[in-house]
This record gives C-alpha cells, structure tokens and sequence, in this order.
C-alpha cells in the first residue's frame, strides 16, 4: 500500500482485525450487517459453514450482478472472502477473481480460506479503496458488500472503480445510505463509522458521486421492504443495492 492511513483508515481496520481474530461476523446486532441470511441459500449450500457465515456485508452483490462465466470481478473490501469465493463460482476457471482489502489478518483468513476450497481463479490483494492495486481497464464487475461506507474519500473510491472498469464494465454493490443528512442522534464516533454507520453518504450524494466519476445508468435503490420504509425517514441508514455502468 502506497498511502499513509487516516485515523479513519486505522480504526476501522483495527475494528475488522479483532473480528478476524475472533471469526465473528463483522457487525453486531446494533450494526448493519446480519451475515449470511443476506444470501439465497443456494449460492451458499456448498460452502463450509465457518465461511459461509463468516460475512462482512449488508446484501447479496453476487445475485445483483448477474456475473458471467469468462468476466473478471474486482471485489472491494473482501474481508474473509464469502463474496469472492462466491464470485469464482460463477465465473468459473475462464473467469478471475480479485479481493482487496486493508486489513493483514482478513486477508490472512482469506487466503487460508482460498487454499482450503482450492480456489485457483481467486487472490487478494492488499491496499486501500481510494488507490486500488489493480490495473486500469483490466475487470469487468467491481462488487462490494458494505465497505464503501467505511471509507473517508467516497469520491476517489469511484474514481479507483472507473479507473478499473473496462469500457461497458458494471458496478454491483451493498452499501449503507441514509436520506439526508445524519441523523443528530445517530452517533458519530470513530467505532460508529467502523460499523457502517457514520460514513453512509446520502442517496443523492452516493448517487452524484458515481456520476461525476463518469459512470452511468446509476442507481441507488433500497434492498428491500424494511429497507423501503427506512428510506423515507430523514437521516435513517439503510441498507441500498446499488449499480452503474462505465460507458
């Protein structure tokens, strides 16, 4: 990784360090995330249950992005690597599979993972959202499952998506957003913006963001029904589905 950490940077990779070590899901059940009940129970079937359950996400970016077997998949923030393994699936050994993330022990956990299911199309890769070590035009989906969030420079993670995508390439991702401002009552602090709280950016901002970056066709969508009602109260996270294109 090329860049110095913000203190952002630091707390929330110490926050997913302490998970890896525990083999916890990522989020508490004050958080954003609820494991792998975000996934059809058919994706998951086949995969050992400690991986399985080991999720870092808010939504199920694998079934949104309605991956092809050949394409290759940039996922952002893989943490233990459920995303990624699930990606590999479906592309298939013509395909590839790329997982970034910050943390030492989750990419450690993953790469164990990966030898255990002898996931030969998968790697990880560390490095930071904002300056992705990948090349650029060089993948076809970047997914992402509740880590955009966590970052302190949406702006410059969807430059790094744009950058990567090949012309026609496709943004499948979970996110938490909010409508409106935060919510005074929603707390601010460092350990509220590692449990995908205090850094969800407004739909309209998620939205401009991405287009300013270049992309179109963008939407920012809620997941579901609680998620719908959610939607409509000011300053309230939600959990979002959310897509784009690159021309």
């Amino acid at each position: 990784m090329t860049q110095s950490p913000t203190p952002i940077h630091t707390v929330v990779r110490e926050h997913y360090a302490e998970r890896a070590r525990a083999s916890d899901s990522c989020c508490g059940p004050s958080d954003c995330c609820s494991g792998s009940t975000q996934y059809d129970e058919k994706l998951i079937t086949d995969l050992p249950t400690e991986i399985a359950n080991f999720s870092l996400g808010c939504g199920d970016p694998i079934t949104l992005a309605t991956l092809q077997p050949g394409e290759t998949v940039l996922d952002l923030g893989s943490g233990g690597g459920l995303d990624c393994f699930l990606a590999a699936k479906q592309v298939g050994a013509s395909g590839r599979v790329i997982g970034v993330d910050m943390t030492p022990e989750m990419l450690e956990k993953a790469r164990a993972n990966a030898t255990r299911l002898n996931a030969g199309n998968v790697e990880f890769r560390e490095g930071y959202l904002e300056n992705l070590p990948v090349d650029d035009s060089s993948v076809d989906v970047v997914i992402s499952n509740c880590v955009i969030n966590l970052s302190p420079d949406k702006p410059k993670v969807f430059r790094e998506i744009f950058r990567t995508l090949k012309s026609g390439g496709r943004v499948a991702v979970s996110d938490i957003v909010t409508k409106g401002p935060m919510a005074p009552l929603v707390a601010k602090g460092m350990e509220s913006w590692a449990a995908c709280v205090a850094g969800a950016l407004d739909v309209k901002e998620y939205t401009q963001g991405l287009s300013d970056a270049g992309f179109g066709d963008v939407s920012v969508q809620p997941k579901g029904n609680s998620d719908k009602a959610l939607s409509v109260l000011p300053g309230v996270p939600f959990s979002a589905v959310v897509t784009a294109r690159k021309p």
